[in-house]
């Protein structure tokens, strides 16, 4: 692939300066079409050390208003974001709609600088691909575009510049030893990149080889490129539908097996049991917490259920005893104005717990196949390609060491009902009650189907979903913290 780049292909200075001009003003232009369109653009440069790369992205911002745009320099990971998945930091870097993101290197020093100098085994770098391309996957869907660009040099080109920076008083700081190895290491480097151009080159996301020996060609190529990919972006954007109000579905057809069917909503404790199972139970998490922190573990528990099913009870009871300074809790309600412009992974991405900590988030990114499927904020195409979404999503997690508990608390209609009585005849806790628990209430028989469906798809063996019967609280609650407790002990086993 990279050896059938003809690295002799030239531009002279008039012809370039003409057609530099000109593609800087499309740029520009298109600039603001993203804005107006709230189209996100992904620019991802890579390439050989002293291949132009920051002097290109300096040349396209200049031109461009600084206020639609962010460079991204991306650094060796940090002990930090060691904690966390692979792609956890670049989440939080991505473009929001509208805005045009640089990536000066990305997730692609995973599978190669990192890879030449062993800080990944080769045996990950077939799964790190994978995570790679369905996360590319997943941006353009959700509307992003991506321009990946691999910028090449020949041996002799990469070591003329290393050396002429290494010189030059004022650049010979950019030169790590790390560049020198790159020149040293050549033909390794290039199997290495080669690989990864191969893999990594997809439908939603294909890479575009640059011909960097002269830098007049390869600025021209990459602006022509990208100009082309933002053209075909926006294009497809107008051919597409208008957005429409998508009424709230009325009828659900039951297509999985009944799941919550199964669930014995007898169960129930006496209050001394649950009293002293409830005790020994916390003492024994108290105890793990410990460990969780001496093993650089990382717990994540999600906690999804009907209204009034007694999540928050669950949680306080399984942190009562707890070191509040190693654990939080997050309540997701709708998304704000400045989430919706990212993939609706976005904003539980930012707040996954670290090694050695636990998170507990009430309401997670299942809302997107429930409460947003039901109710109409999410298209069908949007919502079903979801299930694959948050299973690639999990995988990372799991992947990466994490406990993940899933929890749906179920309870009858009945003991809803009766719940709601009770809060709305409480003063203490009638602010729990609102219109939305009512309107929930009467789309029972659709949250149910679409309950049993996201389980159906969703489960599985690294991170299966736990029903719990939640008539009576107090089993409730004991479920919970024993399930939890059960988990990380054989994690840490």
């Amino acid at each position: 692939m990279l050896d059938t780049l003809d690295l002799n292909l030239s531009l002279e200075k008039e012809p370039y300066q003409s057609q530099i001009e000109d593609l800087m003003s499309q740029l520009r232009s298109l600039q603001n079409a993203c804005w107006q369109h709230n189209l996100p653009v992904t620019v991802v440069l890579e390439g050989w050390a002293a291949a132009g790369k920051g002097a290109l992205v300096k040349k396209m911002t200049n031109y461009m208003d600084p206020r639609g745009f962010a460079v991204l320099p991306i650094f060796a990971i940090s002990s930090h974001e060691e904690k966390y998945p692979l792609l956890w930091r670049f989440w939080h870097k991505l473009p929001p709609r509208g805005s045009i993101g640089f990536f000066y290197h990305s997730w692609y020093t995973h599978v190669l600088e990192d890879r030449l100098f062993e800080k990944v085994s080769a045996a990950d770098v077939p799964m790190i691909m994978r995570e790679i391309n369905g996360f590319e996957r997943q941006l353009v869907d959700d509307g992003m575009a991506i321009a990946k660009f691999w910028i090449h040099l020949s041996r002799k080109e990469l070591k003329k510049r290393l050396k002429k920076s290494a010189s030059d008083e004022l650049e010979a700081w950019r030169v790590r030893p790390e560049d020198w190895q790159q020149e040293k290491r050549y033909d390794e480097y290039t199997a290495l990149a080669e690989e990864m151009l191969i893999y990594t080159s997809t439908g939603p996301a294909p890479w575009v080889l640059v011909e960097g020996n002269c830098q007049r060609w390869a600025r021209v190529k990459v602006l022509s490129q990208l100009v082309a990919t933002i053209v075909e972006a926006l294009d497809k954007r107008k051919i597409k539908l208008p957005a429409q109000d998508i009424p709230p579905q009325k009828e659900l057809l039951p297509t999985e097996p009944d799941f919550l069917a199964k669930v014995d909503l007898s169960l129930k404790l006496e209050p001394e049991e649950y009293k002293e199972r409830l005790r020994n139970a916390q003492l024994e998490l108290r105890k793990l917490q410990l460990k969780i922190h001496q093993h650089n573990l990382p717990v994540l528990m999600l906690f999804e259920g009907w209204d009034a099913a007694g999540k928050g009870g669950a949680i306080k009871r399984l942190t009562d005893i707890l070191d509040p300074r190693s654990y939080k809790v997050n309540a997701f309600a709708a998304p704000t104005q400045e989430e919706n412009k990212y993939h609706y992974l976005w904003r539980f991405s930012r707040h996954l717990p670290g090694q050695g900590t636990i998170g507990i988030y009430d309401r997670s990114w299942y809302g997107r196949v429930l409460v947003e499927r039901i109710e109409g904020f999410a298209s069908e195409i949007e919502w079903r390609r979801s299930y694959q979404e948050i299973n690639e999503f999990e995988a990372q997690l799991t992947r990466k060491g994490y406990v993940l508990l899933k929890f749906w608390l179920h309870i009858s209609q009945d003991e809803q009902l009766a719940r709601f009585e009770t809060r709305k005849n409480n003063m203490f806790k009638e602010y729990k009650l609102t219109d939305e628990d009512w309107r929930n209430r009467d789309k029972w028989s659709l949250y149910y189907v679409g309950v049993n469906q996201a389980i159906a798809r969703t489960s599985t063996p690294s991170a299966p979903w736990s029903i719990v019967p939640a008539n009576d609280k107090y089993y409730a609650r004991v479920f919970v913290i024993e399930t939890v407790i059960n988990a990380i002990k054989a994690a840490l086993d």
